[in-house]
């Protein structure tokens, strides 16, 4: 064979012997080193199932199940793995277009990545649930997933339960252990206690065949981990009473907050308008939101923690403790009130007018008299020991705050507003420095500055049943399984004595006098026969800007108390707003309250009483004007984004609809918020009656 030849077989033996060598190698890496096409194979083969842990049950003071758990499923996504599936099919089933099927699978692959599971549609109904079960195999790349979500058997406390939604990215920036598609509390009980209610997340690895359907467990579950239920909250609550104060709050605007003063424990509070919590559940609960987010009466704020209130003749009690601790006043003080208080420039009414109605400090408390608690604050403010109405009113100030107001409490629900207790900076704000005890001799009788919260007066009236201590008001008595070193409860279970150096002899004056109110006083008509109650009406004036004017509109319903006097169980603050007066509105729902908790069942004139409350209607009609001017100003802004004025011309009066259109299209830019030229139909104008006295 010529040398040639032979050197060109050699060199061809050697490419081919290289190329063996080369396959060879890649099989040894293949088989013994790389994992990659095992790791190929299992992800077809395989699919790791998320467990999602029941969240805690919330339990009230009797054991009831205020909150509790049900199944529902969400359709997952992996979206690396859809492939060749009937696109039409799929988004026929779900109700949706081609084109929001694909920017829900680019936004999966955006927010978790293209080999991670993601929500695709949660909470699916039932009917659909059922189609998609049926149907599941024939959508590679999709799966149904349990979901626990939340259910309210008795349908109350929507504002203390609070609700759950996805995590966002803020959630995931700020705490550890979600991921998307995790759950998490956003307000109420469920934000507050979310590590103790949450639970942990499971794993289980299933087996598909070859048509995408789960099949069986891998490996005999040896690698699955099981998920672990929250742990469930007990509570102070009593179910029965929050249900007949929302029900005694229904058609109004106000809150009512009910404490046991010797825990704290919060037994009742209500919020109105309020809403059904469960439609904050379930597959259409943004719609609902939106819808709720949307009402300008604002049934989701919870007025009972953020609502703000002057507290009008409630106040009294406490004014009177700080004046008799301070020596400025004794129990046989009184006024010669002739129904105006005039020791200052400009006159205070006052609704008493016949003589002696003040002629001691318990008759003053009973009958509310305006003119001896303005003189009573003006002598705590004046008190020679000062030489200064600036030094009085700071020593005033750390007598209310002691109180517990102008400064969150601290119970345990987000979002508590502390309200306001003016300091001498306020008014040298207001009156450059030159300003005296007439300045704010109001604040007396509970206005001019000071505001409140309705926890912040019920635990006032802890403080002065207790006779100078109080544990901070919360709901939860205890957490199953919690031990020593748990902390999250033990601020709760601190007693306060934040006021005992008043003596039990001055608390009993006060007492005394509130006993006498609801005997023959200014709440004698909602007297409970067999129990000692111990209370104190209000009326606070309120303002409010409505087309542009300052409105006076009719006067809001306080009323506080605690029952029974010898051993106190419960005490109550009660706000309804345009009202009237305290003793009309806020007394009876309070005192309803404390004869159902402390009887456990009410006479029959009272079933009928509450009957009548909860059906008489005293929203405020001043929300049909403010609600009007929101949508129609929403429509505008939208006839100008979209320029479709279909849903805008719903709020035009007929005369002037031409003119809007012309508006319209000469100027897309042009401001129609609050236009003259929007006004409300005929049966939705404003009535004079809901916004004057």
């Amino acid at each position: 064979m010529p040398v040639f030849n032979q050197s060109r077989s050699n060199i061809i033996r050697l490419i081919f012997g290289g190329m063996f060598l080369i396959i060879a190698a890649q099989l040894v890496n293949l088989q013994l080193v790389s994992n990659k096409y095992k790791k190929l194979a299992e992800e077809n083969a395989l699919f790791p199932k998320r467990i999602y842990p029941n969240r805690g049950i919330i339990f009230d003071r009797k054991g009831k199940a205020i909150l509790n758990n049900a199944i529902l499923y969400d359709l997952m996504v992996v979206p690396s793995q859809v492939k060749n599936i009937d696109t039409q099919y799929f988004c026929q089933l779900l109700g949706i277009d081609t084109a929001e099927f694909r920017d829900r699978i680019l936004d999966a692959k955006f927010k978790n990545g293209p080999f991670r599971p993601s929500i695709f549609e949660d909470l699916l109904p039932p009917d659909l649930y059922a189609k998609f079960e049926e149907n599941i195999w024939k959508f590679q790349g999709f799966n149904l997933q349990e979901r626990p979500v939340r259910i309210y058997p008795y349908n109350a406390a929507a504002h203390i339960m609070g609700y759950v939604g996805e995590v966002d990215s803020s959630v995931l920036k700020r705490s550890t252990g979600y991921q998307l598609g995790d759950y998490v509390g956003r307000t109420g009980l469920e934000q507050y206690y979310e590590r103790e209610l949450m639970g942990q997340r499971g794993i289980e690895f299933w087996i598909k065949d070859n048509k995408n359907r789960l099949v069986g467990h891998y490996e005999n579950k040896a690698l699955d981990t099981p998920a672990i239920a929250g742990k469930n909250l007990r509570t102070y609550l009593d179910i029965d009473i929050q249900q007949l104060a929302e029900k005694l709050l229904s058609n109004k605007v106000g809150a009512v907050v009910a404490i046991e003063p010797k825990t704290g424990g919060i037994i009742a509070m209500a919020s109105s308008p309020d809403f059904d919590p469960n439609e904050l559940t379930g597959p259409d609960k943004q719609s609902h939101y939106a819808k709720l987010a949307l009402d300008v009466s604002a049934p989701l704020f919870n007025r009972a923690i953020k609502g703000q209130y002057q507290p009008g003749s409630t106040y009294k009690p406490l004014g009177a403790l700080i004046a008799l601790d301070e020596g400025i006043i004794s129990p046989s003080s009184g006024y010669d009130c002739h129904g105006v208080y005039l020791g200052c420039n400009r006159p205070v009414k006052c609704d008493e007018k016949f003589a002696g109605h003040a002629a001691t400090l318990r008759l003053a408390i009973a009958h509310s008299c305006n003119s001896f608690f303005c003189n009573t604050f003006r002598q705590t403010l004046d008190n020679p020991e000062f030489h200064s109405p600036r030094k009085g009113l700071m020593k005033w100030r750390q007598y209310v705050t002691a109180f517990g107001l102008g400064h969150r409490i601290g119970v345990d629900l987000p979002s508590e507003d502390g309200g306001n207790v003016p300091d001498t900076s306020s008014y040298d704000k207001i009156y450059n420095r030159s300003w005296n005890s007439c300045t704010m001799v109001t604040m007396g009788i509970g206005q001019d500055q000071l505001s409140v919260t309705p926890v912040q007066m019920a635990n006032a009236m802890c403080i002065v049943a207790n006779k100078g201590y109080f544990y901070v008001p919360h709901f939860v008595e205890k957490v199953d399984g919690e031990t020593k070193e748990d902390t999250l409860l033990n601020r709760y279970r601190r007693k306060h004595e934040v006021l005992t150096h008043i003596p039990d002899d001055v608390y009993e004056v006060v007492i005394s006098g509130m006993q006498d109110v609801a005997e023959i006083g200014t709440a004698k008509a909602v007297r409970i026969p067999g129990i000692n109650m111990c209370a104190k009406t209000g009326t606070a004036e309120n303002y409010l800007v409505v087309d542009h004017k300052r409105t006076k509109l009719k006067n809001n319903a306080m009323f506080v108390c605690f029952a029974p006097r010898e051993n106190p169980k419960i005490a109550i603050a009660v706000v309804v707003q345009n009202a009237g007066y305290g003793a009309a509105w806020a007394a009876p729902i309070g005192s309803l309250l404390v004869e159902k908790y402390l009887n456990d069942t009410l006479r029959a004139e009272s079933v009928k009483k509450a009957q009548d409350i909860a059906n008489t209607n005293l929203l405020p009609k001043y929300l049909i004007r403010v609600q009007f001017i929101e949508d129609s100003t929403r429509a505008a802004q939208r006839a100008l984004r979209t320029h479709d004025s279909t849903n805008l011309m719903k709020y035009i009066i007929p005369s002037s609809r031409a003119a809007l259109l012309d508006t319209l299209r000469r100027n897309n830019n042009a401001i129609i918020q609050r236009s003259p030229l929007i006004k409300p139909k005929e049966d939705n104008k404003p009535q004079t009656d809901s916004i004057n006295k």
